[in-house]
């Protein structure tokens, strides 16, 4: 038999003082117990020069169900801070959508002047004074009729034979009146003490959405001043985002993105302009006040798409009934025949060579935009439409036959 080693020996003992704590009731702490022995404590540990406090264990996987739900607890997380963020920031995000917007409409004017030999700084402060200017004509055609007709109306409503008093005369409104009291309802209504209050409410809530309005159009106008002057730069870095390999192929469609929308905006803007000049030459022509504010508003609505032209139609053959039952009556035949011209002639041929998109998209496009964001929805749907079609004729449909 072979002599037995001091290191078997050491190991025998080991190994029974083991079992012999394993024998030990519940609750006994051993001496190798590495919570109250320091020795034990450093030896299981693997205490050496390297690792003063042990070695490291092996790390948590990442198939581990902590490290799984604590990610996918963070990814929650930011999902809903991100769309919290976004929700909060919507006013403002669709400032910056609208100027931006307009500003890639407005470069192709500021494109031109530069091909005339105009410096592009020079080019952008030319348009945007055009545009400026726009609005400006606008409220100083609009306003001064508007304040007119209401100062007329509430003089006609208040004077000794004003429509109050018309009303009062009426033999089928004191008719209603003997059955149903409605003279002394409004008279109870119009002594209510909530009465003033809503009335101060309801100057409160206008007064703040008139003041929106205002900040709102003059924000719009600046960024849209700012990203028309820096375009370039910033088509520029987003272009640099896209891998080299694929830059170019990246920056044309970039190009021919930008150039539909300036199509879009030149043509809408071209169609509103025929409109505002031929509801003009007819307002002329049958002698309705004001032709030239009413002839900018059919303007301005005709921008909207799809329900705009309506919109503008219905309101100024309303003020045209107040010079006329036949003026009105013709005033609705006339809009009614344009829009059937404007629909099927103009639109199409003008459309067709900005945007290059079918109708029943446009109409699709159009009708979800508005759901979503209302009129600016509805502006901003058609050239989204016509962008999202060129890259799936140019980018997914090619993938989809070489595969």
């Amino acid at each position: 038999m072979p002599a037995e080693t001091p290191h078997d020996g050491e190991q025998r003992e080991e190994v029974g003082t083991l079992a012999d704590s394993a024998r030990q009731p519940a609750g006994e702490v051993t001496a190798l117990d590495p919570v109250t022995d320091i020795a034990a404590r450093e030896r299981e540990a693997g205490v050496d020069a390297l690792f003063p406090f042990g070695r490291p264990g092996r790390p948590l996987t990442r198939s581990h169900p902590f490290i799984f739900g604590f990610y996918g607890a963070l990814g929650v997380l930011a999902a809903y801070m991100l769309v919290k963020a976004v929700t909060d920031a919507r006013q403002v995000i669709v400032l910056i959508v609208v100027a931006l917007f307009l500003a890639v409409g407005l470069n192709p004017a500021v494109e031109a002047l530069t091909r005339m030999g105009v410096s592009r700084r020079w080019g952008v402060l030319i348009v945007f004074l055009c545009l400026v200017g726009f609005f400006v004509g606008f409220g100083f055609a609009i306003v001064p009729p508007m304040t007119e007709q209401i100062t007329a109306f509430i003089n006609n409503l208040t004077s000794g034979n004003g429509y109050l008093e018309q009303l009062a005369h009426n033999p089928k409104l004191q008719d209603w009146d003997h059955r149903y009291h409605l003279l002394e309802r409004a008279q109870t209504a119009l002594q209510s003490k909530d009465l003033g209050k809503q009335a101060a409410n309801g100057i409160l809530g206008v007064g703040q959405v008139v003041i929106s309005g205002v900040f709102s159009t003059f924000t719009v106008l600046i960024l849209t001043l700012y990203f028309l002057g820096s375009l370039p730069n910033i088509t520029g870095f987003m272009y640099r985002l896209a891998p080299r390999s694929r830059r170019a192929r990246v920056a044309l469609l970039g190009d021919e993105i930008l150039s539909r929308i300036g199509g879009y905006v030149a043509g809408n803007v071209l169609i509103s302009v025929i409109a505002g000049i031929v509801s003009y030459i007819y307002l002329l022509i049958v002698n309705v006040p004001y032709a030239i504010a009413l002839a900018m508003l059919v303007a301005i609505t005709d921008l909207i798409p799809l329900i705009g032209a309506t919109i503008g139609a219905v309101l100024v053959t309303a003020i045209a009934f107040f010079n006329g039952f036949w003026t009105g009556i013709a005033t609705a035949i006339f809009f009614l025949i344009y829009q059937q011209v404007e629909n099927y002639v103009v639109q199409p041929r003008v459309m067709k060579r900005s945007v290059d998109v079918q109708p029943a998209v446009t109409v699709i496009a159009a009708l979800l935009g508005g759901a979503l964001l209302g009129v600016i929805g509805a502006l901003l749907a058609i050239p989204t439409a016509a962008a999202v079609a060129l890259i799936l004729r140019e980018v997914v449909m090619p993938r989809q036959e070489s595969s």
